[in-house]
């Protein structure tokens, strides 16, 4: 179980869910390991066209040589670094801007992250006491829209 003191592995996974991964050991394609992972969608479900593409651009990215066991750096050039310079490969085929590591940790990590921290808090709570007491949907909006007013 995650106690959020140590970094996270990150993946990418092909249409039929085959998990491409990278560390010091080079690209890993697997299908086993990640059951207990947290999902972050980044395609919407119209986008056909790029669906079709994503396991030929995945499997032509993952072959290049800049993600080979010996370049693999745990701060500079890890599991992270590959995912967002793959999302930001795809970008680039669609015409679009590149994202930073803040700006997608931002947008689709941490929103992805919160939601998993609170299931897991509900669900020692349930474990432990058989019951949960939170705020209600409306209160937790209300909470938010005060949040967004204050800061």
């Amino acid at each position: 179980e995650y106690d959020g003191s140590s970094d996270l592995h990150v993946g990418i996974t092909n249409t039929n869910g085959l998990v491409y991964n990278y560390n010091e050991t080079g690209i890993h394609r697997v299908e086993l390991g990640w059951e207990q992972c947290i999902s972050i969608p980044l395609m919407q479900p119209d986008m056909y066209g790029l669906l079709k593409q994503w396991d030929k651009y995945l499997e032509e990215f993952s072959t290049g040589e800049a993600w080979f066991f010996h370049r693999y750096d745990e701060h500079h050039h890890n599991c992270y670094t590959y995912a967002l310079a793959f999302i930001n490969c795809v970008l680039a085929a669609q015409g679009k801007q590149p994202m930073s590591k803040s700006e997608f940790t931002e947008r689709f990590v941490i929103p992805q992250t919160r939601k998993a921290s609170k299931y897991i808090t509900v669900y020692h709570e349930v474990a432990e006491n058989y019951f949960y007491i939170g705020d209600s949907p409306d209160q937790e909006k209300n909470n938010s829209e005060e949040y967004k007013l204050l800061h």
